[in-house]
C-alpha cells in the first residue's frame, strides 16, 4: 500500500525513553515547536520506555540508580520515600508526568517499520502513517533486541530457554533446575531470587569482577568513556555495565553466605537434557536463563545507516551521538549513551548538533 505523507517535520525523535525524552526536552529549549518542528514517535502504548516492561520484583532499592531527566527530579514525583516501590510503576509514572510538564506530545503506539531516503529527506514508514523529516534522533534503546548467543546443540534442548526479558517472577521456576548464564547485574539479581526457591547453576564466560565502594559520578564517567572510545573507532559497543564491575552489595554478600555464588565456566554445548563442558561433565537442566544482554534496536534504519565491515557504526560529534558518515542521523541510547548514565548529556548534544546540521544544509 502506498501511503501519503501525513506529517512533515524537521526532526523526528524515535523512542520516548530516557534518551528520547532528554533529546526532546533540549530541542524544545532550543526553540523548536513540538508537532511543527519536531515529533516524538514511540512504539509503546504508554509512557515509561523499557521500564514499564521490567519484572515486578525490580524495586527502587535494587536498580543501579534512576537518573533524573533534565529539568525535573525523579524524587519529587515519588508519592513515598519507600525503596521497595516497583520500578516498573515508579519510573513510568515519572516519565508520564515529565511528558505532561514539558508538553512533549508523543505519537504512540507508533511502530517504525522502515526508514528510507527520498529527495534528500528521510521517510519514516509506520503501519498506518508516513512521516517525512530532515533529521533523525534515534532513541530506540535495546529492550526490543534481546541477545542469545548461538551454542551447539541449542535446538536439541527439551527444556525452556528464556532471556532476561522473559522473567516475571521467581516462583515460575519453583521445582526446576535453572542454569543462569551471565555475569552482569541482571544475572546476579535473578540468581538471588531464583536460588531462593529452587536449585541453580551459575555460568559465565569470564570470572565476575566485584567492586567495593560506591559507584560514584567519576566511576560512571570513566565507564562511559571506555565505551565511547570504541564507537569512535567504528567498533561494536560494549555495554556500559560490562566495564563497571558488579557492586559487592549486602545482597551479594548474603548470596555468598548462602553458597549460591559458586560460578562455573561457560559450557561448550547444550544437550537434550542440559549442558555439557569440554571435560565431559554434564549438568541436567529444566531451564536455561540467558542473561546475555541486548543489542541496539536499529533494524528499521538498515537502509540509511552506514555500517563498518565489523558491524559497528563509526560515531562522531562531541559525545559520539552523530553517525560519522551520515550527520543527519544521531543515535542516543547507543554505545556510551546506552544507559541512563550518559543518556541525558547525549540527548542535549544530539539536539544541538543535529539542529546545526539541518540548518546549515537546508
Amino acid at each position: 500500500m502506498i501511503k501519503n505523507i501525513r506529517y512533515k517535520t524537521k526532526i523526528a525523535v524515535i523512542g520516548a525513553g530516557q534518551a528520547g525524552l532528554s533529546a526532546a526536552y533540549h530541542l524544545k529549549k532550543l526553540g523548536l515547536q513540538i508537532g511543527q518542528d519536531f515529533m516524538i514517535l514511540d512504539k509503546a502504548s504508554a509512557p515509561g520506555g523499557a521500564w514499564q516492561f521490567r519484572w515486578d520484583s525490580l524495586t527502587l532499592s535494587t536498580v543501579n540508580k534512576i537518573h533524573d531527566l533534565p529539568g525535573m527530579s525523579f524524587e519529587e514525583t515519588l508519592a513515598t520515600q519507600e525503596t521497595e516501590v516497583q520500578a516498573n510503576i515508579a519510573v513510568p509514572h515519572y516519565f508520564d508526568l515529565y511528558e505532561k510538564k514539558f508538553g512533549l506530545q508523543v505519537y504512540r503506539p507508533t511502530v517504525v517499520d522502515n526508514v528510507y531516503e527520498y529527495q534528500n529527506r528521510f521517510h519514516i514508514d509506520t503501519s498506518e502513517t508516513l512521516f517525512s523529516t530532515l533529521g533523525i534522533i534515534n532513541a530506540t534503546g535495546t529492550w526490543e533486541s534481546p541477545y542469545i548467543p548461538p551454542y551447539p546443540g541449542a535446538e536439541l534442548f527439551q527444556g525452556e530457554q528464556l532471556h532476561t526479558k522473559d522473567f516475571k517472577t521467581a516462583d515460575y521456576f519453583r521445582g526446576k533446575h535453572v542454569v543462569i548464564v551471565g555475569g552482569g547485574i541482571s544475572a546476579i539479581q535473578l540468581l538471588d531470587q531464583i536460588s531462593a526457591v529452587t536449585t541453580t547453576t551459575w555460568v559465565t564466560r569470564r570470572p565476575p569482577l566485584f567492586r567495593e565502594g560506591p559507584f560514584d559520578d567519576m566511576a560512571g564517567h570513566n565507564a562511559v568513556a571506555m565505551v565511547e572510545e570504541r564507537v569512535r573507532q567504528g567498533l561494536p559497543p560494549l555495554s556500559v555495565v560490562s566495564v563497571t564491575g558488579l557492586p559487592y552489595s549486602n545482597e551479594v554478600q548474603a548470596m555468598e553466605r548462602r553458597g549460591v555464588l559458586k560460578r562455573f565456566p561457560m559450557f561448550s554445548e547444550i544437550t537434550a537434557q542440559g549442558i555439557k563442558w569440554n571435560d565431559g561433565k554434564e549438568e541436567r537442566a529444566d531451564v536455561i536463563l540467558w542473561n546475555t544482554g541486548f543489542k541496539s534496536s536499529l533494524s528499521h534504519l538498515d537502509s540509511v545507516l552506514p555500517k563498518e565491515e565489523n558491524g559497528g557504526i563509526l560515531m562522531a560529534g562531541r559525545l559520539a551521538t552523530m553517525v560519522a558518515k551520515e550527520h543527519r542521523i544521531h543515535l542516543v541510547g547507543y554505545g556510551p549513551s546506552a544507559s541512563t548514565i550518559g543518556a541525558n548529556r547525549a540527548g542535549a548534544a544530539a539536539a544541538r548538533e543535529l539542529l546545526k546540521t539541518i540548518t546549515t544544509e537546508n
